[in-house]
């Protein structure tokens, strides 16, 4: 058996996963920037590793719809796995990490996207992700603040 290289269809491989990657760091430099331990190094990984998958679930130039989709539903269940790992439960009875666990497994989506030619699918994910994470913050403070005050306006 002879194995034959499609150097042109590895290079755009190449450049999805570098894309996924790179789509990933703004999310990563956000969570990092606001002291979570996870952040500028775990997020561009999770990216990259998901579009890595879903690229060599089918080899090049065939489409197999199902090996796709059990690829992309081994994908969900891991980085959720993942994403449960950040969530902390406190002795106070209070939750934390669940806005970096969905921004996990969100990037997760973003590099499954990028490996599908979803590309501005994978722009938009990006962009909402860092919307929920940085312009919503103030709103969620406010309605914990009010919750902690007891008012049930």
């Amino acid at each position: 058996m002879q194995m034959v290289t499609n150097w042109h269809g590895e290079l755009i491989d190449m450049a999805k996963i570098a894309g996924a990657y790179v789509l990933a760091i703004p999310v990563g430099w956000y969570r990092e920037r606001e002291a979570h331990s996870i952040g500028v190094r775990t997020f561009p990984l999770v990216a990259m590793a998901s579009c890595a998958f879903v690229l060599v679930a089918v080899p090049l130039g065939q489409a197999d719809l199902a090996a796709q989709s059990r690829v992309i539903q081994g994908l969900v269940a891991g980085i959720g796995f993942i994403g449960g790992g950040a969530i902390l439960k406190s002795d106070a009875g209070s939750v934390h990490g669940t806005a970096t666990a969905a921004s996990i497994w969100n990037t997760g989506a973003v590099g499954a996207a990028v490996a599908q030619d979803r590309f501005l699918l994978a722009v938009l994910l990006t962009a909402l992700n860092l919307f929920a994470l940085r312009v919503l913050l103030p709103w969620k403070l406010k309605l914990d603040a009010r919750k902690s005050a007891g008012d049930t306006d």
